[in-house]
């Protein structure tokens, strides 16, 4: 890795910040959206299930839609070029079968290693909770938010990771099964229009041991 690399992703690190208040006059064309997505969705992902689903909200019809539905963060919503809602779905080995045989079409996994792990996957998720599958779902969403997070900035633009809102109610708004898919959180994306204040954290000897 070439020092003007560690330069720009310690740029992109260190530069994001959490925006309240959005240009409302920038958006983001779809296919920039798209490309957004599909750098966030190389994230990490438990047996490469990838649970996520997003909803993508940057119609005035669709954020009327969540205006209620996040009660403490209308001037995100209403300035945002677009808001993301992140959702696991909890039928996701449906595309088990798809997701490995892709990899073995495109050459990166042998058809034995794919007959050998399809099975075994299947019977470990058969014996999980639904509680731990869940639990699983959720870390994979964690993991896919924070990179579009960082996929965003790389594009030039800034987001706010949003917990506070109606999880109870959202999928049923948004048109999708409430019992299938579970709301993780909101991400605002967009250009800011005020600088977002810096953060502190705490030292890495205060939150790390060594063994």
């Amino acid at each position: 890795m070439t020092q003007a690399t560690v330069n720009d992703f310690n740029h992109i690190i260190t530069g994001r910040r959490s925006i309240r208040n959005y240009d409302p006059s920038v958006k983001i064309r779809r296919e920039e959206m798209e490309e957004i997505l599909s750098e966030a969705t190389l994230a990490p992902s438990s047996v490469n299930l990838q649970p996520w689903r997003f909803v993508v909200i940057d119609s005035e019809e669709g954020k009327e839609t969540l205006k209620p539905l996040a009660m403490f963060n209308q001037t995100q919503v209403e300035t945002s070029a677009a808001m993301v809602a992140v959702f696991v779905d909890m039928n996701s080995t449906e595309y088990l079968e798809t997701i490995y045989n892709q990899a073995v079409d495109e050459g990166k996994m042998p058809a034995e290693v794919r007959d050998r792990q399809v099975p075994a996957i299947q019977g470990l998720i058969e014996q999980l909770t639904e509680e731990q599958y869940r639990e699983m779902n959720v870390i994979d969403a964690g993991l896919v938010s924070m990179q579009f997070m960082l996929a965003a900035r790389a594009h030039g633009y800034d987001t706010n990771p949003i917990g506070g809102f109606e999880k109870d109610k959202i999928a049923e708004a948004l048109d999708l099964d409430k019992e299938r898919y579970h709301p993780i959180m909101l991400l605002s994306i967009g250009k800011a229009a005020e600088d977002g204040y810096e953060s502190v954290r705490l030292p890495v000897d205060t939150v790390t041991e060594w063994k």
